[in-house]
C-alpha cells in the first residue's frame, strides 16, 4: 500500500510541476460549509456539518496538468471507536493530479489519480482507511446549458478500510442544466463495488438545484439516497448513514 502511495504522490508533484510551467496557470480555491458532508450517498460526520476548503494549480484554459489538495472534518471513523480500541481521527486530507483535455468542442476529458489520507491513531490490527484511487472521466456538452458526464473511479488500494479490497469501483454519471441563469438542476447517480465485500456495495442517487452569485459565492440544496443495507452501515450512535439525506451547502470561490 505504502508504494501505491508512493505513486500517486510522485504523480501529483510531476502533474504540479507540469502545470506550473504553462504560462497560463493559475491558482483556484474555494471554501465551504455544509449541513452534512454526503459522500458517495454516505454521511462522513454522522449528519453533523462540515467545513471544506481546497486549492488548485490548474492551466486557466482548462485543458493540462492539474494538481490540488481538499480537506473536511469527519466523524466517521471516531465513530467506530470502542472501549480498549479508541480511534482517533477528526479530518480527511485529499491530494489529487491529472490532465484534462477536450475532444473537439463539445467533449472534455479527465484522467488522474486521488489519494484520501485519515490523520489519526488506530488501535493495533486496524486496517488503514487512506485510499488511493485512479480515475478517468468524460463530459459531454449537449448544449450551451446541459452537460452530462461519467466518472470511473479505480481502487489501487484497499477501499476506506475495508479488508482485501483493493480493485473496488465507483461508476459515477451526472447530468447538469443551467434552467435558468445562476441557476442549475444536477442530478447524480452512482454504483459502489467493493471488492471482496459484495454485501456492503450499494448504488446512490442525488437531485440537487445550485444558485451562482457574481461574487463567487454559491448556495445548493440537495435530497440524496441510496440502497445500502442499512443494518450495515448503521454505526454506533443508531443512525444508518447511507440513509436518505438533505443538505445545504454554501461556497466561496476565490
Amino acid at each position: 500500500m505504502k508504494s501505491r502511495a508512493s505513486t500517486i504522490a510522485t504523480l501529483a508533484v510531476l502533474a504540479l510541476v507540469m502545470a506550473m510551467t504553462d504560462a497560463q496557470a493559475g491558482i483556484a480555491g474555494s471554501v465551504a460549509v455544509t449541513s452534512d458532508y454526503v459522500f458517495r450517498g454516505v454521511s462522513q460526520t454522522n449528519r453533523e456539518p462540515a467545513l471544506q476548503g481546497g486549492i488548485e494549480f490548474a492551466p486557466a484554459s482548462g485543458s493540462g496538468f492539474y494538481a490540488g489538495a481538499w480537506g473536511s472534518n469527519v466523524s466517521w471513523l471516531s465513530d467506530l471507536s470502542a472501549v480498549g480500541a479508541p480511534v482517533s481521527n477528526s479530518v480527511e486530507l485529499d491530494a489529487y493530479a491529472g490532465y484534462r483535455g477536450k475532444l473537439g468542442q463539445r467533449v472534455s476529458y479527465d484522467v488522474g489519480a486521488l489519494y484520501y489520507a485519515y490523520p489519526g491513531d488506530y488501535p493495533s490490527g486496524f486496517n488503514s482507511p487512506d485510499t488511493g484511487e485512479v480515475l478517468v472521466g468524460a463530459t459531454v456538452s449537449l448544449t450551451d446549458t446541459a452537460s452530462l458526464g461519467a466518472k470511473y473511479s479505480h481502487a489501487i488500494t484497499d477501499l476506506f478500510g475495508f479488508a482485501d479490497s483493493d480493485g473496488s469501483g465507483y461508476l459515477d454519471l451526472s447530468l447538469n442544466w443551467q434552467f435558468v441563469p445562476g441557476w442549475t438542476l444536477n442530478v447524480h447517480g452512482g454504483k459502489q463495488w467493493i471488492e471482496n465485500n459484495a454485501d456492503f456495495a450499494y448504488a446512490d442517487w442525488k437531485v440537487g438545484v445550485s444558485k451562482a452569485f457574481d461574487n463567487g459565492i454559491s448556495l445548493t440544496a440537495a435530497y440524496s439516497d441510496t440502497d445500502a443495507d442499512p443494518a450495515l452501515y448503521r454505526n454506533a450512535y443508531g443512525n444508518d448513514i447511507a440513509d436518505s439525506a438533505f443538505t445545504l451547502t454554501a461556497s466561496k470561490a476565490f
